[in-house]
């Protein structure tokens, strides 16, 4: 997905070319990379749809259940409809002279693109597909910033529009040529494509659209903790599809993506739950799940990168760092980010991006990484990295805060005091999570 991923894996295709047998249907696609890419694509809808939907929906009241699992359900199904419609076309084509910043309309209704069709060594569908779960995903974890209190059909709007206005140009951006990747940006798997645009969203999101009845004056706890372990779980197997997968070939980046990503992911946990351990006294099942998805979506950036020991460094700083930027959003500023989007997947997004300009370095000994490429130094990389990072927020926050107040002219964005306190599943859906 970073230009010398691609430089990799073009060059790896080349070399299979000469040395191997045919494998594919075609004299160029690789089997080996095109199963693993087909893997890593059902890992990461796996982490929608049903990892992300049980977490969220075990982290809300009982009587909001059902919303989050149909809020995340129904983005599945529009994202992966705009992604075939325009998205991917706009998101990776050739933009000509606004290339750096967009892409074309070549590819709508992936017109030009048949069975035949290959994105370095593998079919292009399969690259569709991958990239698609990436939009799927994304739009997804804002639904953590407005839970219990957002219209559906404001929802539904926003996702898309979000998904078309904000997600699209920064994949662009980043990942398909734009003039971050000309830049030289690392971002192996969404440090700012997924996790800074999601933050930041749903920050602005629970600003725009208040607090929840009764925030911080009555009890908001998490109506079932297994479910949210489950989901959990599925999310941390489904990852390795996610970072791994972006290597875009079976090979030792892919690797040493999974390797690393597990390692954050464990450091992560224990070092939100030695914190609970400390500030409470005692380590809770919610501190250290959330420890581990603050381990993921750091090192998410970083994960083609570096090695073992800078994924230590990095989980072990995300578990602390994004600890206590859940504490400070919630008790200091009084923003309701229901579920801790933007602690923990905006804040990981930006420190695993500024980290991975550290680590990726070959001279820190055990904690070293693959070195620069093209020569580029530290100081000019973290440069590179806080430009990418300070381009995202700020245009995900104002094109954000737009198109809220757009959807809120439209159909309105909240539900009204007696909606909110019914429950969002009786009021939306006239439907009920449990009946006992």
């Amino acid at each position: 997905m970073f230009r010398s991923v691609r430089h990799r894996a073009t060059l790896y295709a080349l070399l299979l070319g000469l040395l191997a047998p045919t494998m594919g249907h075609t004299e160029t696609v690789n089997g080996a990379n095109t199963a693993w890419i087909l893997t890593a694509t059902a890992l990461v809808l796996f982490m929608t749809i049903p990892g992300l939907s049980l977490f969220y929906a075990g982290l809300v009241r009982a009587k909001n259940v059902l919303s989050v699992l149909m809020q995340c359900f129904a983005i599945t199904c529009a994202a992966s409809l705009i992604w075939l419609v325009c998205g991917y076309s706009l998101a990776f084509g050739d933009g000509g002279s606004m290339n750096a910043w967009i892409g074309n309309l070549q590819n709508v209704m992936l017109a030009g693109v048949t069975k035949d069709s290959l994105a370095g060594d593998i079919p292009e569908t399969v690259f569709f597909m991958f990239q698609m779960t990436f939009a799927i995903i994304t739009p997804a974890l804002i639904v953590g910033g407005f839970a219990e209190r957002m219209r559906f059909s404001a929802v539904m709007l926003f996702s898309c529009f979000w998904l078309l206005v904000v997600y699209v140009p920064i994949t662009h951006w980043v990942w398909g040529g734009g003039w971050l990747a000309e830049m030289g940006l690392l971002d192996f798997a969404g440090g700012t494509v997924v996790h800074i645009t999601a933050g930041v969203a749903a920050l602005v999101t629970a600003i725009v659209l208040g607090r929840r009845r009764g925030f911080q004056q009555q009890p908001m706890m998490p109506h079932n903790l297994t479910m949210t372990v489950t989901g959990a779980g599925m999310l941390w197997v489904g990852w390795f599809g996610f970072n791994g997968g972006s290597a875009l070939a079976a090979n030792g980046d892919a690797g040493m993506a999974m390797l690393v990503t597990h390692i954050s992911a464990a450091t992560g946990s224990l070092a939100w739950m030695m914190m609970e351990w400390i500030k409470h006294g005692k380590p809770s099942v919610l501190g250290i799940v959330t420890g581990m998805v603050a381990g993921l979506g750091t090192i998410t950036p970083a994960s083609g990168f570096v090695g073992p020991g800078g994924a230590v460094l990095i989980g072990f700083s995300a578990g602390i760092i994004c600890y206590f930027a859940t504490q400070m959003l919630k008790l200091r500023f009084r923003i309701d980010d229901s579920l801790d989007v933007f602690p923990v997947h905006g804040i990981g997004g930006i420190l695993g991006t500024l980290l991975a300009g550290i680590f990726i370095s070959a001279d820190l000994g055990v904690f070293s990484g693959q070195g620069y490429a093209e020569g580029m130094a530290m100081d000019s990389q973290l440069k590179v990295q806080f430009i990418g990072v300070l381009s995202t927020l700020v245009y995900t926050a104002v094109l954000t805060f737009v198109l809220l107040k757009l959807v809120n002219l439209m159909v309105g964005l909240r539900v009204d005091d007696e909606q909110e306190t019914q429950g969002l599943d009786i009021s939306q859906h006239d439907e009920r999570g449990y009946d006992i």
